[in-house]
């Protein structure tokens, strides 16, 4: 078996707390040069991408300039720094609730990305605790999406995130979510959802088919008032949306949801108003490297159930 050649270390320092863009070029593709190779893969367009050359903005392994006109070798790797978007700053506090040599978790507000994705990359999570953290390697070991709020954990060493990773794969995570949603006497509870989820590249809302159940959330209500209760969910499998797809099934979607029932459009960045209703409220695991039990709690409220007319303000 022919062994992959192995990644050398960046030779460019992160940049805001976001990692310079690595790219590897590949066996079998019939490029010329390397100027050739990015403008047929990256969306920039040939001018940007002549003008980062020309800069000596695209280098090797050693830190080098990488000419324009240099020879398109397999397997070798260039870095470059990524033109940062204009974003719009979350107004809301990413508070640190555990820290110690080889994990940090984090309490993330609603409507800041867990990693850099997209047209969100310095205001996101990862990025924010790794310039005020001052720790360079700090990686996600999971994620959640940017509308929803509450405990996500972060790994300090690079060696050690995939021990950390596997916890989730291997679901020896317990989480429990907690929503704000309609209240229905008729719906049944407490119970278990099953269904087969599945989420299309370039569509925003997943759904739901026919077919082997791959989603399995534990849907429990905890109390009601005004219309309006707040439920406890505990998902057993982690499928993109897998909770609010279930919510909206069972009849009582989330509030602030701009996908579920119905798609509404992606919120804009800038608007904060009524966020979507959903925390992720515990995280429990026993720490694969220490040995430690670990439980978190977040302290967070959800505001449709605090204040509800302060949310839907």
């Amino acid at each position: 078996m022919r062994r992959r050649t192995p990644i050398p270390p960046s030779p460019l320092p992160q940049r805001d707390g976001v990692d310079p863009v690595r790219v590897r070029l590949p066996a079998g593709d019939a490029y010329a040069t390397v100027r050739d190779h990015l403008v047929a893969r990256l969306a920039a367009g040939a001018g940007v991408i002549d003008e980062m050359f020309d800069a000596g903005r695209i280098v090797d392994a050693d830190g080098r300039p990488v000419a324009r006109a240099a020879a398109y070798v397999p397997g070798m790797f260039v870095w470059f720094y990524r033109e940062l978007p204009d974003e719009e700053r979350v107004p809301f506090a990413l508070d640190v609730v555990y820290r110690d040599e080889h994990v940090v978790v984090a309490d993330k507000p609603h409507f800041l990305a867990t990693t850099p994705r997209g047209s969100h990359v310095a205001e996101t999570a990862l990025a924010r605790l790794r310039r005020e953290l001052g720790v360079p390697t700090l990686g996600a070991a999971h994620r959640l999406d940017r509308l929803t709020a509450g405990l996500v954990l972060f790994t300090v060493r690079p060696e050690e995130r995939g021990a950390y990773q596997t916890l989730f794969r291997d679901k020896r995570v317990a989480k429990e979510y907690e929503a704000v949603a309609p209240y229905d006497p008729a719906l049944l509870l407490p119970r278990t959802v099953s269904s087969r989820i599945v989420k299309e590249r370039g569509v925003m809302a997943a759904r739901e088919v026919e077919g082997e159940p791959n989603a399995v959330s534990r849907v429990e209500l905890l109390e009601h008032r005004n219309g309006r209760a707040r439920y406890r969910l505990m998902p057993s499998t982690g499928q993109t949306h897998q909770l609010r797809v279930h919510m909206s099934a069972l009849g009582v979607p989330i509030l602030g949801d701009p996908l579920y029932p119905v798609v509404t459009g992606p919120v804009a960045d800038g608007d904060f108003r009524r966020p979507l209703q959903l925390l992720a409220r515990v995280l429990e695991f026993a720490d694969p490297v220490t040995g430690l039990d670990h439980r978190f709690v977040s302290p967070r409220v959800l505001r449709a159930w605090s204040s509800y007319e302060d949310w839907a303000g």
